[in-house]
């Protein structure tokens, strides 16, 4: 799990794209870096390191990047080490373009041999950077950078979340969407892509959630939606409710510890929210009361502690409503022969959302 962010504007990118990391750090802080778009000449700047996001802003004091458009990333390794050659964004061979990506790219390996035999040249062992070539390779002639990002990502087989940015297209950040989760914040003359709602919350509370095989195309005056095959998508921004303050450590060490002791209160409110004198309240899932009478067995499926929570949901489902529960770690749950039918409730459980082995199960149990 990674965080990325993007900004497009007036304000000065750098201080808009590390105050939106810092707000996503949780996410991942093997390393951090920040591309910008060069006001003076519209080149291309990055800045990156291995570490925490305060060795970056370190770095960016002493050797600031001047520009109105960037994108910024904070890595959790998946694929190389987590060192600065591995860490985002990455870069095209002309450095002419720039990438985030939050995700995993499963056949990186095979399109990488053949961008290799074409000419490109790697210097990262990461899965994202075979993005950026392919962008680089589709991307000429009188193919627009949309149209290029768009036929990289029907190459790839995996999940991304992406922010795109070119010296060649210096009003224009692209964001597309799969298995990974990528938000916009939409605000006046300026607007925002982000892995989750903090970090955009100091700047605008307006926020549009792109779904599945979505891709964003802003300016600072615009943002437009699509599929990734093209056809247009409209849809409104949500405004957000809560802010800033509840999104940070709130004065705790660490946000583990803010999620411990907040745990009694966050049950409370739940609770308040969900029972109304002798009903229990999910009116946004839209199941009727008499499927959920029909429901004979129950799965929780889960990963890590989530699957821990899981296991304290199977004990209080059976002691109320004496239904049967099964508790599964995902990844073995997708594999497995599953004893599903129409009288089955799957309940998947994800402190991110984005649990890829979490998601497949998910996938797997609406086969039947």
């Amino acid at each position: 799990m990674c965080g990325i962010v993007g900004y497009i504007g007036n304000r000065s990118a750098q201080d808009v794209l590390l105050g939106g990391l810092k707000r996503l750090e949780y996410r991942g802080y093997d390393s951090s870096g920040i591309s910008v778009i060069n006001s003076d000449n519209s080149k291309i700047s990055t800045q990156k390191s291995p570490g925490k996001i305060a060795l970056l802003e370190g770095l960016l004091k002493k050797k600031p990047l001047g520009g109105n458009i960037g994108i910024a990333h904070s890595r959790w390794a998946t694929h190389g080490a987590p060192n600065h050659i591995n860490a985002h964004p990455h870069a095209d061979c002309k450095k002419e373009i720039s990438i985030v990506h939050n995700g995993i790219i499963e056949n990186y390996e095979y399109l990488k041999t053949s961008l290799i035999k074409e000419g490109h040249h790697f210097l990262s062992q990461t899965d994202t950077e075979v993005i950026v070539h392919l962008i680089e390779k589709f991307y000429k002639n009188n193919t627009s950078l949309e149209e290029a990002v768009r036929k990289s990502l029907k190459l790839l087989v995996g999940s991304f979340a992406i922010g795109v940015i070119s010296s060649r297209k210096p009003d224009t950040l692209i964001g597309a969407r799969l298995g990974s989760p990528l938000i916009i914040g939409v605000g006046k003359k300026e607007n925002f892509l982000a892995s989750d709602v903090p970090a955009v919350l100091g700047s605008t509370k307006e926020v549009i959630f792109l779904e599945e095989n979505e891709m964003a195309v802003l300016t600072r005056d615009s943002v437009r939606i699509s599929s990734l095959n093209g056809k247009e998508v409209i849809r409104p921004p949500v405004h957000i409710s809560w802010d800033i303050a509840q999104a940070q450590k709130q004065g705790y060490k660490h946000f583990m510890l803010k999620e411990i002791n907040e745990q009694p209160k966050i049950i409370e409110n739940l609770l308040k929210l969900r029972i109304k004198g002798k009903r229990v309240i999910f009116d946004e899932q839209k199941i009727p009361e008499e499927k959920l009478k029909e429901i004979k067995n129950i799965f929780i499926v889960a990963c890590g502690t989530a699957y821990h929570a899981g296991m304290v949901g199977k004990y209080i489902i059976e002691s109320i409503c004496s239904v049967p529960v099964s508790v599964d770690v995902s990844s073995e749950f997708r594999y497995r022969n599953l004893l599903l039918d129409k009288n089955t409730l799957v309940i998947a459980v994800s402190q991110s959302g984005e649990t890829a082995d979490t998601l497949a199960g998910i996938k797997e149990a609406k086969k039947y």
